[in-house]
């Protein structure tokens, strides 16, 4: 832990002296007649003269730190130190000085939270000087600091701290952090650790604190034990981020053993080339007649096809006359529908101007009823009002009869009084109601605009979700589509296509379906998948069959595989050897191919069909859109150029343009890895949008309850307010009422009374003339709409007619175009099959010629013919393969020692990468083996302090006479202390928290002056360690730290406290007496050393 021994002065007599010029204090205030303070002195002088061991403070200025402009130079004493002085006079500066200046951070002084903090106010920067003892066996590079270190602190207003270190004469050494850290280290300076330097708040914190695990870190942080710890666990993680390496360097291991091996594999190739001209021979010859096996194979099937295409020329001729028969018969029932259609409509015309007629008729009619119930509520409502006031003005004239006599002077005043107050009231709640009503308008408004935004955005989070559901089947069939292509076309394809070769084999299909058409073709070039996808569209995975009976054993196939969902379809049209002749219908652009050319298809049927079946012969590809319109929409499009389509997929007419909601390839992208990635980002991107989608919906929900809430409450507001001036508007009317009336005022009233008899009277005549008018009215409205709705509905049965003569129409106009396109697919197909006659017989000429040619040259070649069971192109492959490896071995060859050189380095290498992975695993296992063994001297050493920490404790309890027990629980990290003043045996022991306040500060000085004995320390600090004491207390801790301060002369203690208190006469004591503050002005500070 310590490099430092404890040791006492007898043990050290040769050490050199301190000059008594140094020590000599003076106190005024000692008491001659103190026992105790004599029976000290005698034990304290009989130390003998003081030596101190390196890094004790010899001296400290302070100017410009924290509120004092200048402090010091303070010279510390060699043994015992008293700073003394009242608040506020630079105490604290000066331990929050030595702390900074020696590493500690701002924190750890409990001062401030940064450096900056401790700049005098006004000023640019503060310093600090501090001087360190550099004497004896532990003194640090004697020969460059001399026998003293001068450590100068700057520390700036924006908190940068700056260091220079220099000797005992002044000159500069070092500055350097880095320097300062191994001084403190070679000295065991701990700023930082509790037991050497305590703070008033530290102690707070750990010593007086009542908990028990306070107290335990205490323990720790004094003892360094806390220190190994955090060592032990750091040497931990150290362990396993080399072991994350050893994983990584076995990956580079085994490259280093594959690349040994590819340069072995050259090492042993060298003697292998003659073997392999050899085998060329062997090949070539092989090739030569596999060549001629190949032509004669070909010739086969040509041969057959010629002669079955002969029969079949009589079965074209058949269908094409039937065809010619069935348009003749579709054209003339077109004929006769479109006569028939003509008349209904003619019909239809000639009874729509009633129709209208009709409708402005039941309209006016409709208009006059309603005016006329206008009317009658209009009259209804009158009777009723004047039938109201004739109540009421009846009622007012009974009620002024009636109070007439009750009414006196005294009452109309106070009533007078009490109308004008309820009319303010009145006035205050119908401007509050007015503001209330303003409040619920806003709060309605932001509720339906916050429930239409909401609504809005649950509508996208569901696009949103669609999306990703989409996208996440796509990805699905992406990723199963690595091993197989065949799975982009749909889950179940591998499954029909298997389907359809077994079925093939038992020969249920004529000619074996193809299909999907789009696995079956392949991109010239890559960039243009999108815009072949837009354009084939279902065709991609549509099936084609040569007829109808090989569609049905599809159709079954299909219903097993495909249970549920859409299906593929299925194209039947006649299987030919040979691609269409398009040169007369297909477009020649010289710049832009069509998607014909764009395309490579092995499979004539696959070429027919799509040929059939979308034209692609007449469509272009163009990769820019620009360009597309340009070529498209000109004045002169290409010649048999229907369409065009752009890499992006846009469809471009000669006169309009379509933009494509399909963004990317999904069948023909060459990069399956790419799409995988495309998908996966899409997928998280529109994640993090729902996410964002549903967090909006919360804060919105969130502010409607918000609005509702403040909604409902001003509604409670607004009702209780209308209820509060209905009570007062009838209490008003009732005041009103209540007036005293005169006999004068009773005869206008009566007069009124008879004027509203009259009107009655009138009104009623008024209300029935117009009831009767209204009836009038409703009686011809209903009869106009009767005719109405007669004529109406035989216009709707006319309508009905020629709706029914439009469909008939559209399904002979469909059937004459569905005739017409199979009498034109015929007649193509028997020109087809005409030409294809012609091209096979000059095919098989051509063939016959090829074969003679490649017999000679065989002979040549080979006189012999071999029987060949490979096929040229595998044989091709492997000569290619034959000749590069030659080639290869050969230029290898050239320079044999390169080969041997670069086989022996790649051995090196890879034995000394195996040997250094064995070393680092060795080092890891021996690793384990010393942690193993420190931790338990760890838990030893732990144990012991613990036991040492008990009996010192023991030992300064008993100096006062009491009792006291200290127990240690390592594994929940708490230490308890009890104590009982008094004699132990008279009383059980109690937890500190009973003790008076002097009891316990003593209790916590012994808890303290034990740590002291088992740890190491060049000088020790302690902040007002006395504040809490009684003059019994604070005199019997003084002694026992002085005792012990006696009895360890190597160490410097240094005490701040305010208290004053009488001192033993003694050669090891200094006492610095701080000035009192000046609070008037910023004036420096100055100490006062006194010998005692």
């Amino acid at each position: 832990m310590s490099k430092r021994k404890s040791s006492s002065a007898s043990d050290k007599p040769h050490k050199r002296a301190k000059p008594v010029e140094e020590e000599d204090m003076e106190d005024a205030d000692v008491s001659d007649g103190d026992q105790n303070d004599t029976a000290l002195s005698k034990q304290v002088q009989s130390t003998g003269d003081v030596v101190s061991d390196a890094g004790i403070v010899e001296s400290i200025t302070l100017k410009n730190f924290m509120c004092h402009s200048h402090l010091g130079p303070f010279s510390f004493g060699s043994n015992v130190n008293f700073v003394v002085g009242n608040n506020g006079s630079g105490k604290s500066a000066v331990l929050t000085a030595l702390i900074v200046a020696l590493g500690g951070n701002a924190q750890a002084t409990n001062r401030g939270s940064s450096l900056k903090g401790f700049v005098k106010e006004g000023e640019s920067s503060a310093d600090v000087s501090i001087t360190l003892r550099n004497k004896g066996r532990d003194a640090y590079k004697p020969e460059v600091y001399g026998q003293a270190i001068i450590v100068d602190l700057r520390i700036t207003r924006d908190g940068l701290r700056t260091y220079k270190l220099r000797s005992k004469s002044g000159q500069l050494v070092s500055n350097k952090k880095e320097e300062l850290l191994a001084i403190l280290d070679n000295f065991n300076i701990q700023v930082n650790n509790p037991v050497s330097v305590l703070t008033q708040e530290m102690s707070k914190y750990f010593l007086h604190s009542k908990g028990e695990g306070d107290k335990y870190k205490f323990f720790m942080k004094a003892t360094q034990l806390e220190q190994m710890r955090e060592d032990f666990v750091y040497i931990k993680t150290t362990k396993h981020v080399t072991e994350d390496k050893v994983g990584q360097h076995s990956e580079c291991l085994k490259d280093l053993k594959r690349k040994y091996q590819e340069k072995e594999d050259r090492y042993k190739n060298l003697a292998s080339l003659d073997e392999m001209h050899t085998k060329l021979e062997e090949l070539q010859k092989q090739m030569a007649w596999a060549l001629v096996a190949e032509v004669e194979k070909e010739m086969e099937p040509m041969k057959e096809k010629l002669r079955s295409d002969r029969r079949a020329t009589e079965k074209y001729d058949e269908k094409v006359d039937e065809w010619k028969n069935k348009v003749e018969e579709a054209e003339r029932k077109q004929k006769q529908t479109q006569e028939q259609l003509d008349g209904v409509t003619q019909q239809l015309l000639e009874l729509q101007p009633k129709c209208s007629e009709l409708k402005a008729e039941v309209q006016k009619q409709n208009t006059l009823v309603k005016s006329s119930e206008v009317t009658v509520h209009r009259c209804r409502a009158n009777l009723r009002d004047l039938e109201k006031d004739k109540v009421q003005l009846s009622s007012r004239i009974n009620d002024l009869k009636l109070n007439i006599s009750q009414t006196t002077g005294v009452e109309s005043q106070a009533r007078t009084e009490r109308m004008e107050q309820i009319q303010a009231e009145l006035e205050n709640l119908r401007h509050h109601i007015s503001t209330l009503g303003q409040q619920i308008d806003q709060y309605q408004h932001a509720c339906s605009r916050a429930k239409e935004e909401q609504g809005k955005m649950r509508r996208e989070q569901e696009m949103v979700q669609r999306s990703i559901d989409v996208h996440r089947r796509n990805l699905k069939t992406m990723e199963s589509s690595r091993s197989n292509r065949l799975r982009r076309f749909g889950e179940h394809m591998p499954t029909l296509l298997n389907a359809i070769q077994e079925a093939h084999k038992r020969g249920q299909f004529k000619h074996r379906p193809r299909g999907p058409l789009g696995y079956l073709i392949s991109l010239k070039d890559p960039e243009m998948a999108l815009a072949v996808e837009v354009c084939l569209k279902g065709q991609l995975q549509a099936f084609t069959c040569d007829n109808h009976e090989d569609e049905r054993v599809l159709q079954g196939l299909m219903t097993k595989v495909f249970p549920t969902g859409r299906r593929p379809a299925i194209i039947t049209s006649h299987f030919l050897p040979h691609v269409h002749d398009t040169r007369k219908r297909a477009v020649d652009h010289p710049e832009y191919p069509s998607v014909l050319q764009a395309l490579e298809i092995e499979d004539p049927v696959v070429a027919n069909c799509l040929i059939d079946q979308r034209g692609i012969e007449s469509i272009l590809l163009i990769k820019n859109r620009t360009d597309a319109r340009r070529v498209m929409q000109n004045k002169n499009p290409p010649q048999n150029c229907n369409q065009a389509f752009s890499k992006d997929g846009d469809q471009i007419f000669s006169n309009r343009s379509y933009t494509a909601e399909q963004t990317r390839a999904n069948y023909l992208s060459g990069d399956v890895e790419e799409e995988i990635r495309h998908l996966q980002r899409e997928m998280e991107n529109q994640k993090a949008q729902a996410d964002r989608f549903q967090q909006q919906m919360r804060k919105l929900d969130e502010d409607i309850k918000q609005n509702e809430g403040l909604l409902r409450r001003t509604h409670i507001d607004q009702k209780s307010s209308k209820d509060k001036a209905t009570k007062l508007q009838l209490e008003l009317t009732d005041l009103k009422n209540v007036e005293e009336p005169q006999s004068e005022d009773l005869r206008p009233l009566e007069e009124d009374l008879q004027e509203i008899v009259s009107k009655i009277s009138s009104k009623r005549v008024e209300y029935d003339e117009a009831r009767a008018q209204m009836a009038s009215h409703k009686a011809s409205h209903e009869k106009a709409e009767q005719k109405y709705k007669q004529h109406k509905e035989q216009i709707n049965t006319v309508a009905e007619e020629a709706d029914s003569k439009k469909e008939e129409l559209s399904k002979t106009d469909q059937e004459v175009m569905k005739c017409k396109h199979h009498k034109k697919h015929y007649d193509e197909k028997r020109n087809a099959h005409l030409l294809n006659i012609q091209t096979l017989e000059a095919n098989l000429e051509s063939k016959e010629q090829e074969l003679q040619t490649s017999v000679t040259k065989a002979t040549k070649i080979c006189p012999e013919r071999l029987e060949v069971r490979r096929t040229a192109r595998s044989l091709d492959s492997e000569i290619s393969r034959l000749k590069v490896k030659i080639t290869t071995q050969q230029e290898q060859q050239g320079d044999r020692e390169e080969v041997v050189r670069q086989y022996h380095e790649a051995l090196e290498s890879y034995k000394n990468m195996a040997q250094q992975m064995k070393n680092l695993n060795s080092f890891i296992r021996s690793l384990d083996s010393v942690m193993n063994h420190r931790l338990q001297v760890y838990a030893e050493l732990r144990r012991f302090l613990s036991a040492r920490c008990k009996y010192y404790f023991d030992s300064m309890l008993a100096q006062r006479g009491y009792t006291g027990s200290m127990t240690f629980d390592h594994k929940n990290e708490t230490l308890s202390i009890s104590v009982q003043p008094g004699q132990g045996n008279k009383a059980d022991l109690s937890d500190m928290r009973s003790l008076s306040g002097g009891e316990r500060s003593f209790s916590t000085v012994c808890f303290v002056l034990s740590l002291w004995a088992i740890t190491e320390a060049p000088f020790r600090c302690l902040d007002e360690f006395d504040v809490y004491m009684d003059m019994v207390n604070r005199r019997i801790s003084m002694d026992m730290m002085l005792k012990v301060a006696a009895g360890q002369r190597y160490r410097q203690f240094i005490f701040l406290t305010p208290q004053s208190m009488s001192l033993p006469v003694s050669k090891i004591i200094r006492i610095l007496r701080l000035k009192d503050p000046d609070r008037g002005q910023n004036n420096a500070q100055t100490n006062q050393d006194e010998d005692q």
